[in-house]
């Protein structure tokens, strides 16, 4: 771990609640949550549709509000959406305007970076997501991998602290979410980044994570977390992970 990132990226959860009104009642979807999640760190966050997964995401994104408890960067309180997190969405949501470098660069010239430096910024992660052939072609010229490329390459550019992922690859076919997999694994390795991974893809989280939260359905159980201590990078037929799949299909109940 790079000493930049040694002091960066720390996220603590603190009994973190949230609850939404349907037709009237209080659902309570997430109940006094904690976790601490370490710099540089690969947490996956699993669990049947309703735990809550995208809901912890966007708290922690700051683009919803706890009902109650504390979510903290580096040792402060979140307020909203800040420029040390980035999030990728299941679609990238490019626009549809602009290229692929004015897409990436879009990001930084928002913040104020001079357009020559964002553009540089820009080619760099476009060269790391390996589009550096595709900076001129707009997103109606791109496959659904690339445009995904393009959606990670515009998060890393602003060099976030923390990157927040719902889904990413949910909307790729089998070959291509692979690929994607093992680009997302090289690209964390390189940037040195941490990163907070929503899937229903139970092999993808054993792909990615250090550590997997699984939010239970029951709202009244505890979320267990599973730690992934196998080498990278990792190898789906290996025995080793085989095992892992199976453990956690086992907590799923789906043996």
């Amino acid at each position: 771990m790079s000493t930049a990132h040694a002091l960066r990226g720390e996220v603590a959860i603190r009994h973190l609640s949230k609850s939404y009104h349907l037709n009237g009642k209080p659902f309570q979807v997430l109940k006094d949550i904690n976790l601490k999640i370490v710099p540089g760190e690969s947490l996956a966050i699993v669990g049947a549709s309703g735990s809550g997964k995208t809901t912890l995401l966007r708290v922690l994104a700051g683009l919803e509000q706890a009902d109650s408890g504390d979510v903290l960067i580096d040792g402060n309180a979140i307020n909203g959406v800040g420029s040390e997190r980035a999030v990728i969405f299941q679609e990238p949501r490019l626009l549809p305007w602009l290229t692929v470098i004015e897409n990436v660069a879009f990001g930084l010239e928002t913040q104020g970076v001079a357009r020559d430096e964002a553009g540089q910024r820009a080619q760099r992660y476009i060269d790391l997501v390996g589009l550096q052939e595709f900076e001129s072609a707009y997103p109606r010229q791109l496959s659904g991998g690339m445009a995904q490329r393009v959606g990670i390459a515009r998060a890393l550019a602003v060099q976030p602290e923390i990157l927040l992922l719902d889904e990413p690859l949910g909307a790729l076919d089998a070959m291509t979410k692979i690929s994607m997999q093992q680009e997302l694994a090289r690209i964390w390795r390189e940037e040195d980044v941490t990163t907070v991974l929503v899937t229903h893809d139970l092999e993808e989280a054993i792909y990615l994570a250090d550590r997997i939260l699984i939010l239970p359905r029951e709202k009244g159980a505890q979320p267990r977390i599973i730690d992934i201590d196998l080498p990278r990078p990792r190898d789906r037929t290996s025995a080793a992970f085989v095992r892992q799949r199976e453990e956690l299909l086992d907590v799923f109940g789906l043996h």
